[in-house]
This record gives C-alpha cells, sequence and structure tokens, in this order.
C-alpha cells in the first residue's frame, strides 16, 4: 500500500515508525495521469535551464502543488532500492484572447479564430531533483482536452516513477512548466533510513549497514556505533546546508566497534553525521540529531560572526542557515544603547554567507549593526569601528521630507528622534552636496534644565578633583588598558606568563589575560572573548602586548605562510591561536604601531627569531630590558625615567621566582655547581 508524504515524517523522530512500501518491478521510469489527461515521459536525464518568467498570452497549465510518496524499485524480491514517486498537481491559468473583430460588431469573426476555444492545452513539466551527491531533471508532457478546461481550476495530475536516492539522504525536489508562467515549485524530502522500513531485507544496502545512537553525558556527547568486530566503515561530520552543498568538518576511516566523543561547544543545528560500510556502492546513512537542540542554537549565535567588506557591504558569516533580519543602530560615546535606525531604514532579511548593503555614502565609527532572529537581539557589531576609529561625540541629525519638498530635521537621541526648528536656511546646495545653517536656539531651549543640571555637575566634578591628592591623580592618569597574549606552550610557561600578569597589576596597570578568564572563554569562545578585549584595549587607548615564545612563533610564521590557522579546531582556551585572524590584519595594514608592543623572555627566545613582521613594533627581552618595556607600556605623558626604574626592580623580584622555577626546575642543579644552564634555553 502507497505511503502518503505526511506520513512520511512519522519515521523521521527519536523512535522512528516502521514503513511499509509499495514495490515497482523493473528498471524503466515511467509517468501516468489523471483520467482524461493524457501524457508522456520524453526525457528522463535532461539539462535543467529554467529561463526567465513569461507572460502568458492566454490559457496556459501551471504546477500548483506537490505531492510525493515513497516505493521500492525492486530488480528481484531481495533486490530493491527506495525511490521517490512525485506527484504533479495542474491548473488552468489566463483567459482567451476575445477577437478583435467580435468586440466591435458584436458578432462572430471568422469561424477559424474560434479554432483555440476547442484546442486542448498542452505543457511541458520539468523536475529537478537533487540528492547529495547526484542531481537529475525529467521532462515530462502532458494534454488537457478543451472539454476539461476550467479557468483558475485544477485539471488534475501527472505522476514521475521515481527518483532513486540513498537512504537517510535528503532530496530537493523543484518543478516549473517549460516556458515558465510561475514560479517554481519546490519540496525538500528526507529520507528514512534502514531503521524505519519494514523490508530493510529487501535493500541489500541495509544489511551490513553501521547503527548509529547518540547518547549525552553530561557536556559532552557521544556517538555510539554498533558494529562488529573488526567492520570498516566510514564517518563523516559535516555542515548541511540549505543552499549549496555540504561543508565538510571531520572524516576518519574506523574500525568497529567505536564511541567518538564530541564536546557539547561543537554542536549547531546543522551539524549532521555520516556513516557508511567500506564497501564498494554502500549507501551512506545521514543523521542530523541537534537540530532541536536548545544548546546547538546557542552555539549557533556565539559562532556567527559580522564581516564588513567594503564600506558599504557586509556579511553574515555562520556555520548554518538560519532566520534573520539586520538594520543600522547609532550608539553614542558611554555606554549607551545603540539606537536603531528604524525609521528610516527598514529591517533587512539576513542570509547567510550573503553579501549585503546598506545606502550608506561613507562609514562612521558609531554606526553598528543589529541583527535579530524572533524579535530578540543576537548580534551587534560596530563593524566601521575597527578602520574609523573609537567612537566620536557626534550627533547624528535626520533630514525628512514630505509633500511640496517641505523638509525636517531632528537629532536622534536615546528617548526619540528630536525636532529642531524648520527655519533652517540653505548656504549651499548643489549636486555634490549640501550645506545647512540649523539654528540650535529652540532645541537648547528645550532643555534648558538638563544644561543647568550638566553644568552643576560638570562644577561638582571640578571641585572634587581639585580636592583629590596629587599622587592620585597622576596614578588615575597612568591607569591603562594591557591586554596580554601568549601561545600555551606548556603548563610551566603558563605559569611564568601569570607571574608576569600579577607584577603588572601593581603599577598600576588594568592588565586582561586569558588566563583570569577562563569561564568567559569557555562561554563566549576564545575568538568572541579575544575580539571583544581586543576593541575595548584599543579602544580606551590601551596596548595589546604580545608575548612570544618557540610555539607563538610556529604559529605566526604558520599563518604567515598559509594564510590560515593549524589544522584542527580552536582548543576552548587557545586565545593566542583565535587572535592571529584579528592581529595579522593591524601588522599588515600599518595600523599595528602606537597600539601593539612584542616581548619576549631573555634566554627562552631570541628577538631575531620573532618574524618580520611582528618586528614592526618593539620587540623586548624580559627582564634585561624591563625599564624600556614598561615605559612602552605607560601613557606616553606618564613615563619618568626615576619611577620606571624602580618599577621595573619591583616587577623583576616578583618575576624572578617564577623564572627559577621555569628554567631550572626542581630536581635539576642551579647554576654555579657544575652544571650549565638549564636544558629549556638551550645553551
Amino acid at each position: 500500500m502507497p505511503v502518503p508524504w505526511f506520513l512520511l515524517s512519522l519515521a523521521l523522530g527519536r523512535s522512528p515508525v516502521v514503513l511499509s512500501l509499495e514495490r515497482l518491478v523493473g528498471p524503466q521510469d515511467a509517468t501516468h495521469c489523471s483520467p482524461g489527461l493524457s501524457c508522456h515521459l520524453w526525457d528522463s536525464d535532461i539539462l535543467c535551464l529554467p529561463g526567465d518568467i513569461m507572460p502568458a498570452p492566454g490559457p496556459v497549465l501551471a504546477p500548483t502543488h506537490l505531492q510525493t510518496e515513497l516505493v521500492l524499485r525492486c530488480h528481484k524480491e531481495t533486490d530493491c532500492d527506495l525511490c521517490v514517486r512525485v506527484a504533479v498537481h495542474l491548473a488552468v491559468h489566463g483567459h482567451w484572447e476575445e477577437p478583435e473583430d467580435e468586440e466591435k460588431f458584436g458578432g462572430a469573426a471568422d469561424p477559424g479564430v474560434e479554432e483555440p476555444r476547442n484546442a486542448s492545452l498542452q505543457a511541458q513539466v520539468v523536475l529537478s531533483f537533487q540528492a547529495y551527491p547526484t542531481a537529475r531533471c525529467v521532462l515530462l508532457e502532458v494534454q488537457v482536452p478543451a472539454a476539461l478546461v476550467q479557468f483558475g481550476q485544477s485539471v488534475g495530475s501527472v505522476v514521475y516513477d521515481c527518483f532513486e536516492a540513498a537512504l537517510g539522504s535528503e532530496v530537493r525536489i523543484w518543478s516549473y512548466t517549460q516556458p515558465r508562467y510561475e514560479k517554481e515549485l519546490n519540496l525538500t524530502q528526507q529520507l528514512p533510513d534502514c531503521r524505519g522500513l519494514e523490508v530493510r531485507n529487501s535493500i541489500p544496502s541495509c544489511w551490513a549497514l553501521p547503527w548509529l545512537n547518540v547518547s549525552a553525558d553530561g557536556d559532552n556527547v557521544h556517538l555510539v556505533l554498533n558494529v562488529s568486530e573488526e567492520q570498516h566503515f566510514g564517518l563523516s561530520l559535516y555542515w548541511n546546508q540549505v543552499q549549496g552543498p555540504p561543508k565538510p568538518r571531520w572524516h576518519k576511516n574506523l574500525t568497529g566497534p567505536q564511541i567518538i566523543t564530541l564536546n557539547h561547544t561543537d554542536l549547531v543545528p546543522c551539524l549532521c553525521i555520516q556513516v557508511w560500510p567500506l564497501e564498494p556502492d554502500s549507501v551512506r546513512t545521514n543523521i542530523c540529531p541537534f537540530r532541536e537542540d536548545p544548546r546547538a542554537h546557542r552555539n549557533l549565535w556565539r559562532a556567527a560572526r559580522l564581516r564588513l567588506l567594503t564600506l558599504q557591504s557586509w556579511l553574515l558569516d555562520a556555520p548554518c542557515s538560519l532566520p534573520a533580519e539586520a538594520a543600522l543602530c547609532w550608539r553614542a560615546p558611554g555606554g549607551d544603547p545603540c539606537q536603531p535606525l528604524v525609521p528610516p531604514l527598514s529591517w533587512e532579511n539576513v542570509t547567510v554567507d550573503k553579501v549585503l548593503e546598506f545606502p550608506l555614502l561613507k562609514g562612521h565609527p558609531n554606526l553598528c549593526v543589529q541583527v535579530n532572529s524572533w524579535e530578540k537581539l543576537q548580534l551587534q557589531e560596530c563593524l566601521w569601528a575597527d578602520s574609523l576609529g573609537p567612537l566620536k561625540d557626534d550627533v547624528l541629525l535626520l533630514e525628512t521630507r514630505g509633500p511640496q519638498d517641505n523638509r525636517s530635521l531632528c537629532a536622534l537621541e536615546p528617548s526619540g528622534c528630536t525636532s529642531l526648528p524648520s527655519k533652517a536656511s540653505t548656504l549651499w546646495d548643489d549636486d555634490l552636496g549640501a550645506l545647512w545653517a540649523c539654528p540650535m536656539d529652540k532645541y537648547i531651549h528645550k532643555r534648558w534644565a538638563l544644561v543647568w543640571l550638566a553644568c552643576l555637575l560638570f562644577a561638582a566634578a571640578l571641585s572634587l578633583i581639585l580636592l583629590l591628592k596629587k599622587d592620585h591623580a597622576k596614578a588615575a592618569a597612568r591607569s591603562r588598558a594591557a591586554l596580554l597574549l601568549y601561545s600555551a606552550d606548556d603548563s610551566g610557561f603558563e605559569r611564568l606568563v601569570g607571574a608576569l600578569a600579577s607584577a603588572l597589576c601593581q603599577l598600576p596597570l588594568r592588565v586582561a589575560v586569558d588566563l583570569w578568564s577562563r569561564r568567559e572563554l569557555s562561554a563566549q569562545g576564545p575568538v568572541a572573548w579575544f575580539h571583544a578585549q581586543r576593541r575595548q584595549t584599543l579602544q580606551e587607548g590601551g596596548v595589546v602586548v604580545l608575548l612570544f615564545s618557540p610555539g607563538a612563533v610556529a604559529l605566526c610564521s604558520e599563518w604567515l605562510q598559509d594564510g590560515v590557522s593549524a589544522p584542527g579546531a580552536h582548543g576552548p582556551h587557545d586565545a593566542f591561536r583565535a587572535s592571529l585572524s584579528c592581529v595579522l590584519p593591524d601588522f599588515l595594514q600599518g595600523r599595528a604601531p602606537g597600539s601593539y608592543v612584542g616581548a619576549c623572555f631573555d634566554r627562552l627566545l631570541h628577538p631575531d627569531a620573532v618574524p618580520a613582521l611582528f618586528r614592526t613594533v618593539p620587540v623586548f627581552t624580559l627582564p634585561s630590558q624591563l625599564p624600556d618595556f614598561l615605559g612602552a607600556l605607560q601613557q606616553p605623558r606618564a613615563a619618568r625615567s626615576g619611577r620606571l626604574q624602580e618599577r621595573a626592580e619591583q616587577v623583576s623580584r616578583a618575576l624572578q621566582p617564577a623564572l627559577d622555577s621555569y628554567f631550572h626546575p626542581p630536581g635539576t642543579p642551579a647554576p654555579g655547581r657544575g652544571v650549565g644552564p638549564g636544558a629549556r634555553d638551550g645553551t
């Protein structure tokens, strides 16, 4: 008994329902249609070239609905393949054109003019199938007698038998008439695997298929492959894309049985698993178990990034397709909420990896992009701030134009858009632009209370500053942000970095280092954590410190050679590897001087080993060049040679125990006792 298409979804849940399918005998494709219609299969393998939609000069046949069901195509009783049957429902669109003579004289014209009314309608219907890794098109011809032609009514359907597809695969189906008078219809069909088929004993590919189960254990997810001993099979992880081919993520040939462990941070809704026995022409089983997993949806937005291409174009990078819309917003200095520019600009639908443009003449650092999903803010990035600098204390004026070219101005504020006087006069107006003189008296008058309050607060703050001690004022002026980046070569080196960061905090410096932010790193991911820290540090006029070690030099050299990161996913706390995608552009585009400094430890790495690109900023050796290093970290106006020397000695004393422990671990002879320097420095 045939299985209707809407029952197929019952086989796709966690506990699939067993399906019994109709059997077709023979390898030939076939077509049949509703009573009264005639149809013919012209070609079962054509090239799909859909053209533009054409206006219909008279009544035409057009597809209105697609319907599918699963069947088995069998060569023998126990030699069958899964096949998709497609029914295309057709209707009549358009009307007969009235003869010109009949309209004028109210009578019948030449009898030959009425022949089209009695002629049958004919259509060529194209069916396109795509199921990774195969694609196929077929052409069906349908004729409808004039007696069945009723405008706007269904005339029946044509059925195609059938498209063979792999178990567990996803089939995308399109249908349109040729020439096209309507938009194409499309349908996505998810096929069950062997577990959901009562007739799996009739499908040879099911006999030796590896069975895959997914189980959770705390933060980890286990892929359990229940296969016989010494059975060889392939396992692949990929991102299933709505548009385009899947993106492969991981592939291995294994021997069963196996348990593969995935970290919960790797889960996204479109992460799918493909498994197959390593045999010729074996069927591949596909499963996408994380589509409804809340953790996967959270990870998807954490991995999503906005990327600026030009001053007017940008795109959204994300592993999976997602429903989203974007709009511009204006962010004022001081951490105020970003004010959406809606209206006059509207929300735009966003497609992953598709270039979008906003109607901007030029960029501005205060302009940001907001991305919403289901009316919830998911992403906000000030894309132009990286290239145009920190936020500016600018006011955004909005000009609106009404009927008869009436114009009005308003100032965008968190409370809304405040109207400005309409008596603005034009100083200069040309095709190249316009200058406006806008009187602000009315705007200021509306806010006299706020102005007085601001003056009082300013006077109070000034009095307080004058009462503070001079040393406290100097210390506040010298308190600068520093972001410390390093490669975690080993645990000993991490302890050495921690000692350096703790010593720098006593200067005072506001030091950020991933050692002290492991919880944030795990929650946000290393890329998001570094991006936020770098932006905040540079916007506040701080400095990024690149602490070079043999491991850091190797990673930098690999990036410079290949343009990509080292193989393998970022570790949960690997901030240095994640930072290279943002650090390298700053050096390549000449933005690093003044914002970056380098450093390395005396006996661990020579400065000449640092790649030449990174030596465009000062690279200091520690602790021998500590005074110069600390001077580079201070605000330029705060540097004092006497104080720097004193602080360098303070940092050196705090750093010395960690240096001794790193270069001379417990259990190894100390220098001066008949043994040369430690093995770590290679001397």
